[in-house]
């Protein structure tokens, strides 16, 4: 089974990074890595329940490759929306991987 048809969103992965300040400490940002396709979708009701019950704000659910380079802590940026990733799941078969993310509006918006 091959989900890339649909896969319908370009997203840009921006994760955190350490890196030397040059006087012997470190200095932590939020830098783009890569980019990946992804479908953007809200979650089911029982989805958000279950979130809400572990602390979590689950406002979203990003599909993508099985081999999607986005980890818990990222954020994926597109089409103006930013989304902080809290968790990615994978079946037992590899078929793809699921970021369960919340939005981050910004102000105005």
């Amino acid at each position: 089974m091959d989900i890339t048809h649909l896969l319908n969103r370009q997203l840009t992965v921006w994760r955190t990074v350490t890196v030397p300040d040059g006087a012997g400490g470190q200095e932590t940002s939020l830098r783009p890595v890569g980019d990946v396709a992804g479908k953007v979708d809200q979650p089911s009701a029982a989805d958000r329940m279950l979130a809400a019950q572990a602390g979590s704000r689950h406002t979203h659910t990003v599909y993508l490759q099985p081999d999607a380079d986005v980890r818990r802590g990222d954020q994926l940026h597109g089409d103006g929306q930013v989304l902080t990733v809290h968790s990615v799941v994978q079946p037992s078969a590899p078929v793809y991987r699921k970021a369960e993310c919340e939005l981050t509006q910004t102000e105005g918006t």
